[in-house]
Order: structure tokens, then sequence, then C-alpha cells
């Protein structure tokens, strides 16, 4: 009689480790998605850069949005998108939005993120402002680039003093559904 209370046991706790996903005690289809999750790269995500919300004068605030769409194998955008704004031949890197957090986000295939160029548009033709003719932008850990048509305008200088300009990159956002 003692046999039956035994084989109960061994029958319960089979049956436990498998509802926990087998030895390692996780979810296996979670587990396998984070192992094989390396850095977002140029060659498999799409990026589109518009339609923007453009600074009609200048001193406004515009803003240009960029989705992206990962087409590979799940991937990990792990900080802050890379944007650079190219005028006369100079590389200008645009600093993240103030006070904003950057997340790590898998992105699964055909799963989207977007972001956010905010800038302030400058005035034309003087020393206050960036001709930028191209928008630079780069993901975190991959070290390609793609280029992207500058059309909205001169862009605004922090200081008379300094190539930075008034403009900012915002954190990725999870889009879609």
């Amino acid at each position: 009689m003692r046999a039956m209370p035994i084989t109960v046991t061994a029958v319960t706790a089979l049956l436990l480790l498998t509802a926990c996903g087998g030895e390692g005690g996780g979810d296996g289809a979670k587990d396998d998605a984070k192992q094989g999750s390396g850095a977002c790269s140029s060659a498999t995500v799409d990026m589109e850069a518009g339609p923007a919300s453009e600074a009609p004068a200048a001193g406004d605030t515009g803003e240009v949005p960029v989705n992206l769409v990962n087409q590979g194998a799940a991937c990990v955008l792990d900080g802050f998108p890379e944007a650079s704004l190219v005028a006369g031949g100079e590389l200008v890197a645009l600093a993240p939005v103030e006070g904003a957090t950057a997340q790590k986000l898998t992105l699964a295939e055909g799963e989207s993120v977007s972001f956010t160029i905010t800038y302030v548009r400058g005035p034309e033709g003087a020393g206050e402002s960036l001709d930028a003719k191209t928008l630079q932008i780069g993901l975190p850990g991959d070290s390609a680039t793609q280029d992207f048509p500058w059309t909205y305008g001169p862009v605004a200088v922090k200081e008379k003093t300094e190539a930075a300009a008034d403009a900012s990159v915002g954190a990725f956002q999870r889009t879609g559904d």
C-alpha cells in the first residue's frame, strides 16, 4: 500500500517541473527569445523619417518623427537613438531630450518603435543657425547609419560660440497595437 503515495508524489513532482518550463524553471519561449536577441542593426530594421510637423518660422519648434520596423529576428534597442545633423560637411550630434530616460526594448520580427527629433528653427543665413542638409540616424550598438534629407529649414544653435544645434532626440517608444 505504500507504493501508491510514492507514485502520486513522483507524478506530482514531474507535473510541477513541466509546468515551470523544465529543469531551468523558466519559460522556454522567453528564454529562447532572450538568448537570440542581439543589438538591432540597420541591416534588418527599416527606418522612415517624417512626415514632420515643420517649424514655420524662426524661433518656432518643429518635430520629425522617425519610425522603425524590425524585419529580422528579435533584437534589442538599449539606449537612445544616435542622431546627428550634417551641415557643410560637419556632423553635429543631437543630445537626448532633457529628463528623458532610455528603455531597453526587445523588438520581435514585425514590431515597430518610434522616436522624435525636436528642433527650433533658426533664422535664414544668420550665424545663429545651422544650415542642415542631412539627418543621420544610427541605432545603439550598431556602427552603421542611415541618412535622410533635412528639408525643414535652418536649425537654431544654442550658443553663438558653439556649433550645438537647438535640437534633441527622444527615447524609443513602442508603436502599434
